[in-house]
């Protein structure tokens, strides 16, 4: 997995993991990490298929199990000591996941409009249709229109508030990516192919951040469930902001995290 490492001057830091969402990369937390303490040194990745990450053929690679192997020797290489994990969108499961598997590795979690998977089989089997939509239009489109349509949905609709050089930045790192690393990754842990992790939550015993988007009452809605079935958890609404806290409202997402770090003291 590639990474991208911002050390603290303090080689005693706690170690910050940032794991980015579906069509991302590191890049997509360059904005973010200055808005965060510099206390910390971070460490962002490109997930399996994703940034600068291999894209390998072989469906196994992307499903859980090999994903938490790859993400667990990541985080092993940099540190032996609690860690605290960041997870956006397809991240927070990919984070979520991990947090259920390794407790004990974690002193934090924070996990930005994320869920837990879907455990009801009827709407497991419509969200798999869906991403076989979606297959379909990445192997039939250019990376750059696929890109276009993915960012134009409702669930991205607040992006367009931000500055167009802003977006045009996000846009044009997300096409550097493979198609067959964005197909895999929906074949082996998309929402509705991934393991559900409600009945595990109970599992997780750092303190838990869920953040969420005012504008998107889909992810709130969830957060607001799931916030309930974690040990010691809570969830924080930004005002004016949609999907992509992390990039609409830098400066309030990171005013969140701290508050929410002071805690872990």
């Amino acid at each position: 997995m590639n990474v991208e490492y911002f050390p603290s001057a303090d080689k005693e830091t706690t170690f910050v993991f940032l794991l980015h969402g579906f069509t991302g990369s590191t890049n997509d937390w360059k904005e973010i990490i200055p808005n965060l303490k510099k206390i910390y040194s971070y460490v962002a990745v490109d997930l399996i298929g994703h940034g600068q990450s291999d894209a390998p053929n072989e469906l196994e690679l992307y499903k859980t199990p090999s994903l938490l192997a790859q993400l667990d020797d990541v985080f092993n290489h940099f540190t032996k000591n609690k860690f605290i994990l960041i997870g956006y969108s397809m991240g927070g499961r990919a984070a979520l996941s991990y947090a259920t598997h390794f407790p004990e590795k974690l002193s934090g979690l924070v996990l930005e409009s994320s869920n837990a998977g879907i455990a009801n089989e009827k709407l497991k089997a419509e969200r798999v249709q869906y991403d076989e939509k979606i297959i379909k239009m990445i192997q039939e489109k250019s990376l750059e229109e696929f890109i276009e349509f993915w960012m134009n949905q409702d669930l991205f609709a607040s992006l367009k508030n931000l500055p167009k050089e802003k977006l045009l930045r996000s846009q044009k790192s997300k096409v550097k990516g493979q198609k067959i690393g964005l197909i895999n990754s929906l074949k082996g842990f998309g929402t509705g192919i991934m393991p559900p992790l409600h009945e595990m939550l109970h599992l997780v015993k750092c303190r838990t951040l869920l953040i969420t988007g005012e504008l998107d009452t889909k992810f709130t809605q969830i957060n607001v469930e799931l916030v309930n079935l974690f040990p010691s958890a809570k969830h924080v609404v930004v005002n004016n902001a949609g999907h992509n806290v992390h990039l609409e409202k830098a400066e309030e997402f990171g005013k969140v995290v701290a508050e929410f770090w002071e805690k872990l003291k």
